[in-house]
């Protein structure tokens, strides 16, 4: 019986999302197959070791609690790895799954520390988690291998910022921190004030954002697995019943609909759809799991809006939602991941890097 260590949490702003999917990770996982245990990072950074019953506890605070034990990991590559700080217990772990979405967790950070334990883990590697979390860098590289993109700029804190150029691409505009997920930080301005106003609070999330051209269509996404071969869902599309996709019309106001597979697409388009998110992934080094997100407006034309490299696992997250659709339920998609995992690491361990 395979160990399976789910990481949690983290100091993203999307700590508490994260939560709720290894919430829901670890109730699918096959009890009968898999031992599962949960690690927890607090919003401050510290790790921990969360007993089952308490991952469940309501407004869940990561290391408040007695029952939740601090970790250590060091020495890092020693086996089985150390479990509690200042004792002599162990941890023996057959492969990690983090969940953690966002900075700190999604973006090659958790990734290099699970390379140098030197154990399989769910999601991309290095490179691709950090390609996948940076906007600006995937957009280039989409760009440059024929893949259509929104048009846009991007400015570093402390640039002169060129208005009368980006003015020109009309409004509305999009607004975005180069390095955050689930819409954080991301506005919409219909107005050079409002323009503004949202590049200022763009910038208290990231040194580096995005001023996109808003595109009028339908928000089309689709679920990539695996590593050097990968399968695809159909599509699916989120529906917005006022404003536009932000994390708190996600997670907190209910003001999203999610339908699956996507109406009225013609089975060219869902192949095209589905082929380039394909050749995306392939582009951005993505390995694991990644859903890729689209703007729809005509059988002729849609953009590649973004990559998510470690999606959501909640009740309302499309991922899970469209390999069930596609015939790959919830349990067996976790074990799927678990061997795909497995698999890469097992290729690496094939590669000669001694000298």
């Amino acid at each position: 019986m395979k160990t399976i260590v789910i990481i949690a949490g983290g100091k993203s702003p999307e700590h508490d999302v994260s939560v709720i999917s290894a919430r829901n990770i670890y109730t699918y996982f096959d009890k009968n197959k898999y031992h599962v245990e949960v690690l927890g990072i607090s919003k401050n950074g510290e790790w921990f070791h969360l007993p089952s019953k308490t991952l469940f506890t309501e407004n869940l605070e990561i290391g408040t609690s007695d029952l939740h034990k601090k970790i250590c990991f060091f020495p890092f590559d020693a086996q089985p790895l150390r479990y509690v700080c200042n004792t002599n217990e162990f941890l023996n772990v057959d492969v990690f799954f983090p969940i953690t979405h966002g900075v700190y967790g999604e973006d090659g950070f958790i990734q290099g520390m699970l390379e140098y334990a030197n154990k399989p883990y769910v999601g991309p590697g290095v490179l691709g988690s950090a390609i996948g979390m940076d906007k600006d860098v995937s957009k280039q590289l989409l760009q440059q291998n024929n893949i259509a993109v929104t048009p846009w700029f991007t400015y570093f804190k402390g640039d002169e910022i060129d208005y009368i150029s980006i003015e020109k691409m009309g409004f509305p505009l999009f607004v975005k921190p180069a390095n955050m997920g689930s819409g954080v930080g991301v506005e919409k301005a219909d107005s050079l004030l409002d323009l503004k106003k949202a590049i200022e609070n763009a910038f208290k999330y990231d040194i580096k954002i995005l001023i996109e051209k808003g595109i009028k269509g339908r928000e089309i996404e689709t679920a990539v697995l695996g590593n050097l071969k990968t399968d695809v869902t159909g599509v699916g599309e989120i529906i917005v019943k006022s404003g536009f996709y932000t994390y708190e019309n996600k997670y907190i106001n209910g003001e999203t609909q999610v339908v699956i597979p996507a109406e009225n697409l013609s089975e060219n388009t869902i192949s095209l759809i589905k082929k380039t998110a394909q050749k995306a992934y392939k582009v951005l080094q993505l390995e694991g799991l990644s859903r890729v997100d689209f703007f729809y407006v005509s059988d002729t034309e849609f953009y590649l809006n973004e990559v998510n490299t470690l999606p959501g696992f909640t009740n309302i997250s499309m991922y899970p939602k469209l390999w069930e659709q596609s015939g790959l339920p919830y349990q067996e998609l976790l074990s799927k991941l678990v061997d795909i995992a497995q698999e890469r690491f097992d290729m690496r361990n094939e590669l000669k890097r001694d000298l």
